[in-house]
């Protein structure tokens, strides 16, 4: 009666859980060289459409997804469409999962934005930077931390995946490990990397970050 007790408890504790699934976009013919931000046109690369159909395999794999979400940009709905359709869910649209706004950084060659002084409060000090006419690192990431609340109170209990850019997601890595803004410029989330962040009543658990090729399915709390 006990272990039966014991194993009703450990599910129902466990259906109080969320799992989210951060996707960085595929790479595009930018990735690396410029700052694209929100500007509109920029479409995957040919190496961009095959992460992404690699990112769908492995997510398709999980037994069920109850939706999937993707920045208004056209790389990042690129990328979630075969995730969609591999997990039989249209592509929803979310302006929370936006990139950060470089306002008159936009477009620029990150060779010459690295030459400024202003680079350097980027890396080090990036929750005292507001880019010139944008948004602030620190405005993303209370952005993104609200989205993702967001987004896991309607899918309480469910798997979800949020397709979006690096900067909001290492800012959501960073929030969810409680720690400070100005040390998320050291986690990487490379294009296509799986970040898988739960969701539960007494605070979020970081599974992974930056995952490129492990078993999804194998993810859970230690």
């Amino acid at each position: 009666m006990a272990t039966t007790s014991r194993s009703s408890s450990a599910k129902k504790a466990t259906s109080q859980h969320t799992l989210l699934l951060l996707v960085r976009h595929g790479q595009t013919p930018t990735t690396g060289a410029t700052l694209p931000g929100r500007a509109k046109g920029l479409h995957l690369a040919a190496t961009g459409l095959a992460q992404a159909e690699a990112v769908a395999a492995r997510i398709g794999a999980l037994h069920h997804v109850d939706a999937v979400y993707a920045s208004p940009l056209e790389r990042t709905r690129e990328t979630a469409a075969p995730i969609a359709k591999a997990v039989g869910q249209r592509v929803k649209a979310d302006k929370g999962l936006l990139e950060c706004e470089f306002g008159e950084w936009t477009g620029r060659k990150l060779s010459e934005l690295n030459k400024l002084p202003e680079w350097q409060t980027v890396q080090r000090y990036p929750s005292g930077f507001r880019f010139p006419g944008g948004e602030s690192f620190t405005e993303m990431s209370q952005r993104m931390a609200s989205t993702l609340d967001r987004l896991g109170a309607a899918h309480h209990g469910k798997t979800i995946v949020a397709v979006s850019h690096a900067d909001p997601i290492k800012a959501a890595v960073a929030h969810a490990m409680g720690t400070h803004l100005d040390l998320f410029q050291r986690i990487v989330v490379s294009p296509c990397s799986v970040t898988a962040i739960l969701q539960t009543p007494t605070g979020p658990i970081v599974l992974a970050v930056n995952s490129t090729g492990d078993d999804l399915a194998k993810l859970v709390p230690s």
